[in-house]
């Protein structure tokens, strides 16, 4: 059998030849990766000549091509176009996978020759990108556990295999559950107050089910977009019951049991490798560096957002003249809004269409501010037949491929994210290749897609990763594009939301796509008038999460529980943010970022990277039309740097000072 992973693809860039692979090529070509790896480890560590650079941290970069290939593409598959088999193969893998990155962080021959170059590293004449990869795979290494005992290794290795099986099995879960909790609807008289084309979306999802009538899919946060709009209180409340009980109803997908052995697997672990909890082990390497400077910031915003949250539920409760829900708020924030500021969100819908918000909006502004150029190629394979391919360019020539994956379905799990196929390199030779994936509900055949503004946003915001990718500069594949701490990673990608609605940009997309109208100028400057209306509630459900995020993982080894509800309501009451109306953003048993994903322990750095967006936003204000020199300038000390410099260091010498909290405050309105 021909293997495509076993070789660098032929296309432009290394982009995967997707003519070529086939479900059966992933599980030999994963062998075959993790046995390369390890030969040209074991290479590494039989030596006979003294660790040099060179010869040990340098090789060890170059290491795992194979296993490179074929991972990028398979965790891009499974988490856009799943099929039973590829949760299969994911299931089968994931184990093996911590199994051989256990083996290859604990090797005690390969962490000596790290351990003799690091302790002379100031006498190696190294650059300074050369010298920071020699101390982060010191670092790294006994952040894994390289200097434990060799028993104390083995129970290491065994909890990091079950931990990766356990965060496989809660995504595939969490996708069955979503698919499954998609609430059903024979009158479309229920479905008053969504759009035309939002309802001809509703239809479509049904019949692609084999279903009558109309289907509301869920979106993977708590608030469901459609609650803004749905006349019918009783819809409503089905949709958010169907919303906030996902992984909790008991049946096949249910998470809970999931959810409580890997905060025991993870207190264990960190208690293991000498840390108090899971939390304190996660950010030790992150900018925040302690979970006392993670309380310390929360804090300060915790007690404002939730009074500001309960005043909100006070005035809409008035509005409505009754005692609103959680179901509730989002429909009668829309109408105060529509009545207050005279913005109907809904209604602007028309403006934003999807070819005209990416061409003159997204990439529009990536122009002004970098001077890079987009053209779409039709002569690449793809995987799905909704994905665009982008050749990227600016004035010294190509810089690789964007992607753009715009439409949920139903193998496609929830949210937005930002991933790469190949990464950037000099030590390689790579340039990019990264997409961004979307959740929008795909419009009949010949309908245009129109997007809400928080669609919009989500859309300018991952492009903000994918530029962090596409102007990566640095040597090692260790610091590419994204390669930062979990607490800075999401600073780009904040700060380019800011172009949404900037006057050189958004008057170029919002156009309505009937008429051609541009939107009122009455209208943005409403929009700019209610951007802090809902602040205290939009601030508070995502301080639940983030602070329901920390209670997890800050229990000790001795924690002792068994009911995820009661936990989760009195971690959340215990730091002052329980409101009705304001139930997390995310609660346990659909938390894919901490629990299916990456942001264990983590999730605070959405708000900790905001500090630094806010500032960095109002950076750009001080130095007003002078788009073109500013983007420079930011490309050039943050967006290229990547994981090769410290980030805060980086952004120190960016911004001439350290990052201040005042205008974050003064943006969610909760400055005093």
């Amino acid at each position: 059998m021909s293997n495509p992973f076993l070789v660098p693809s032929p296309l432009p860039y290394g982009y995967p030849d997707f003519s070529a692979i086939r479900e059966e090529h992933y599980l030999p070509a994963f062998a075959a990766g993790m046995a390369e790896q390890r030969a040209e480890v074991d290479a590494i560590t039989s030596d006979p000549a003294p660790p040099t650079f060179a010869n040990t941290v340098e090789a060890l970069e170059r290491s795992g091509e194979t296993l490179r290939r074929v991972s990028s593409v398979f965790f891009t598959l499974v988490s856009s176009t799943s099929t039973p088999g590829l949760r299969e193969i994911e299931a089968e893998i994931a184990p093996q996978l911590a199994a051989h990155s256990d083996a290859i962080r604990l090797d005690p021959a390969l962490f000596a020759r790290i351990a003799a170059l690091h302790d002379v590293r100031e006498t190696l004449d190294l650059d300074a990108e050369s010298l920071r990869l020699l101390e982060r795979y010191h670092r790294d290494g006994v952040r894994a556990g390289a200097q434990l005992a060799p028993e104390q290794q083995d129970r290491l290795r065994e909890l990091n295999a079950e931990l990766s099986a356990l965060t496989t099995e809660f995504g595939n879960r969490l996708l069955a559950e979503a698919n499954d909790s998609a609430v059903h609807v024979s009158d479309v008289a229920q479905l008053d107050g969504l759009s035309a084309d939002a309802i001809a979306a509703a239809a479509k999802s049904a019949a692609d089910r084999g279903l009558d009538g109309y289907l509301i899919t869920l979106v993977l946060p708590t608030g469901q977009p459609v609650l803004a709009s749905l006349t019918d209180r009783e819809l409503r409340a089905r949709v958010h019951e169907a919303s906030v009980s996902r992984g909790l109803r008991g049946n096949a997908h249910d998470t809970r049991e999931l959810v409580l052995r890997t905060v025991a697997l993870r207190a264990e672990r960190a208690a293991l490798l000498g840390y108090p909890h899971h939390a304190a082990w996660v950010v030790e390497p992150f900018t925040a560096e302690s979970v006392e400077n993670i309380d310390a910031m929360l804090g300060k915003l915790a007690p404002v957002a939730a009074a500001n949250a309960r005043a909100e539920a006070s005035d809409l409760s008035t509005e409505a003249g009754y005692a609103i829900t959680a179901a509730d708020r989002a429909f009668h924030a829309e109408r105060v809004r529509r009545e207050r500021f005279a913005v109907d969100t809904e209604a602007l819908r028309p403006y934003f269409e999807l070819e005209r918000v990416l061409h003159d909006g997204v990439f529009r502004a990536a122009g002004l501010l970098y001077g890079v150029t987009f053209a779409e190629r039709h002569d690449l394979p793809l995987y799905h037949p909704d994905q665009r391919i982008f050749d990227v360019a600016d004035e010294s020539g190509p810089l690789g491929l964007y992607i753009l994956d715009p439409y949920a379905r139903d193998s496609k799990r929830g949210g937005a994210w930002m991933n790469s196929f190949v990464t950037q390199s000099h030590l390689r030779g790579t340039r990019p290749v990264v997409l961004n994936t979307l959740n929008v509900p795909q419009p009949p055949a010949g309908e245009p897609t129109l997007l809400t503004l928080e669609n919009v946003r989500t859309l300018f915001h991952e492009f903000g990763h994918a530029l962090h990718g596409l102007f990566s500069d640095v040597r090692y594949p260790t610091f590419t594009g994204t390669s930062v701490p979990r607490d800075f990673v999401e600073f780009p990608s904040q700060v380019n939301e800011m172009w949404l609605d900037h006057p050189a940009v958004l008057p170029h997309y919002a156009v309505h796509h009937e008429t051609g109208e541009p939107l009122p100028t009455e209208v943005v400057e409403k929009l700019a008038a209610a951007r802090r209306f809902g602040e205290g509630f939009a601030t508070t459900e995502y301080l639940a999460a983030a602070l329901l995020d920390q209670a997890w993982h800050r229990l000790g080894t001795d924690a002792a529980v068994d009911d995820v509800e009661a936990f989760e309501a009195a971690a959340i009451a215990a730091a002052g943010v329980a409101e009705p109306t304001a139930p997390p953003r995310y609660r346990s048993t659909y938390f894919q970022h901490i629990f299916g994903g990456g942001y264990s322990a983590a999730y605070y750095s959405y708000i900790w990277s905001e500090v630094l967006d806010a500032d960095t936003v109002e950076w750009f204000g001080e130095r007003g039309d002078d788009l073109r020199a500013s983007g420079d300038i930011f490309r050039r000390e943050l967006l290229s740097r990547g994981g090769a410099v410290d980030p805060m260091a980086a952004y120190r010498a960016f911004r001439g000072r350290d990052p201040e909290i005042g205008p974050l405050l003064t943006r969610r309105g909760l400055a005093g």
